[in-house]
């Protein structure tokens, strides 16, 4: 198993060569050369198999170089029930017959993000650990990335967190899950801006070779492939719990921002799970929606950036989308630098008409887009209906996934976050506030310690220089 770049610039790598890199040198993403497939007698017996051995059994397919004692004991760590708080880690939750909700968030910071995270924590120290290094990993979050790689990290031996995050763009409880935190290994930086921003400052300095080997800069974004691998497994969970023969199919609606969520499902159906359609739900910063419905592919400014009550969907340029794309163009790195260099000088790509997007139309997308009415409208409905309170990012999946479902669609609507982290958007659609699990419950009031700068990669910059281990 080797790894290559969408921009066909660094030469093919292991999983551990790749673990603490992040972008590839030449700026692109990481990819494996050919995605591991599994056999119907093997689907079967993994069906049995708890979460730690289901896992074990994916990630161990796209990283083989790795001591299967070593990776089996890193999963074991990762998915225990005192973690998740469920032996299932990612139960599925039945609303009515062929409707599901995929619970994603049982983690120790109530996010669909905690899932990948806990594993690369382990993955992370371990490699650290056995090489006798350290690292700086340099991450950006729009809500949820940033509290699940910082819990995932914390007094982890060897490693420190720079987390950039928009200045009042999170939710007041996102915000202080981040920045309440005291560990002397973790940094938060607050940027003047939008998470655009953010993202664009982690690629210049993920870019910037001399001053990521200088400072042993590492990523967690899900621009890290590690974070796609882990997040395979609960598409291959959520199949098996919904199903009970090879031969049936399920979709899965899923709350888009950055691609990463979705994207391990198209590897899921790509390893051989039978996916009838991904459904990508986004909201009012519709950038993926519109390429699906068009063939258009435009990136917002900052200033068309909505501020929305779904806010960690609250993205324009999605950085999975290029691995998608990749795909796409049959992993042809030229064709794939074309459009990129398309969205560097104009701002878009557009394939419409194309035998390209007529690829793209049958690859088994399909994108719609929801409103805040619509999300206040569809967390009434759940409540309503099945006695169940959906934050607003679930509601983003539960709206559009019915909104798009076919006849006799086994529907899968993958949450993303508890309820408690958004009370403002609850609390408008309900009345009241939403319930919070115990140890969270005077959070926003805890002391907070975050730097805030400009949208400067120098700014930021320097402050890694300051601070780094």
């Amino acid at each position: 198993m080797r790894y290559i770049s969408t921009r066909g610039g660094a030469s093919p790598q292991t999983f551990t060569d790749i673990l603490l890199e992040g972008l590839a040198p030449d700026g692109g993403l990481y990819m494996p050369q050919a995605v591991p497939r599994f056999t119907a007698a093997e689907l079967d017996r993994m069906r049995g198999l708890d979460y730690a051995d289901l896992a074990f059994e994916i990630v161990s397919r796209f990283a083989p170089e790795w001591d299967a004692t070593d990776l089996r004991a890193c999963v074991r760590r990762a998915y225990s029930a005192a973690r998740f708080g469920d032996v299932a880690i990612t139960p599925l939750h039945t609303l009515e017959p062929d409707l599901h909700l995929l619970r994603l968030s049982n983690g120790p910071t109530l996010a669909f993000k905690d899932v990948a995270m806990q594993l690369l924590g382990e993955l992370f120290e371990s490699l650290l650990v056995r090489r006798g290094e350290g690292l700086n990993i340099l991450g950006a979050t729009s809500g949820d990335t940033g509290s699940a790689a910082e819990y995932a990290m914390r007094g982890k031996r060897g490693v420190r967190v720079f987390m950039l995050s928009p200045e009042g763009r999170m939710s007041p409880f996102q915000a202080a899950q981040m920045y309440s935190l005291q560990d002397a290994n973790i940094h938060n930086i607050a940027i003047r801006g939008v998470f655009d921003d953010c993202q664009d400052i982690v690629k210049l300095i993920g870019a910037d070779a001399p001053f990521k080997a200088r400072h042993q800069i590492g990523t967690v974004n899900s621009i890290n492939w590690a974070r796609v691998a882990a997040q395979v497994v609960y598409y291959f969970r959520g199949w098996f719990a919904a199903t009970t023969r090879n031969d049936q199919s399920v979709s899965f609606a899923v709350p888009s921002g950055n691609f990463g969520n979705i994207y391990a499902g198209w590897v899921a159906r790509a390893m051989g799970l039978p996916v009838r359609r991904l459904i990508v739900a986004t909201n009012e910063n519709n950038v993926l929606e519109e390429f699906f419905r068009t063939g258009r592919y435009r990136v917002r400014d900052a200033a068309e950036v909505h501020y929305t009550s779904s806010p960690s969907m609250d993205i324009s340029k999605s950085s999975n989308f290029e691995r998608y794309m990749f795909d796409m163009v049959d992993a042809d790195p030229a064709r794939l630098r074309e459009l990129w260099s398309a969205i560097d000088r104009t701002g878009a790509f557009d394939i419409s008409g194309t035998p390209l997007f007529d690829a793209v139309r049958a690859s088994g997308f399909v994108a719609g887009a929801s409103t805040h009415a619509d999300r206040l409208d569809t967390i009434r409905r759940v409540d309503a209906r099945h006695g169940m309170v959906i934050d607003p990012h679930t509601a983003n999946a539960v709206a559009t996934g019915l909104r798009l479902r076919e006849p006799d669609e086994r529907l899968l609507c993958l949450e993303t976050a508890l309820p408690a982290k958004f009370a403002d958007t609850i609390r408008e659609a309900l009345g009241h506030d939403p319930d919070r699990p115990s140890g969270y419950d005077r959070i926003e009031s805890l002391p907070q310690r975050v730097t805030v700068l400009d949208a400067d990669a120098a700014q930021v910059r320097r402050y890694i220089e300051e601070h780094a281990q």
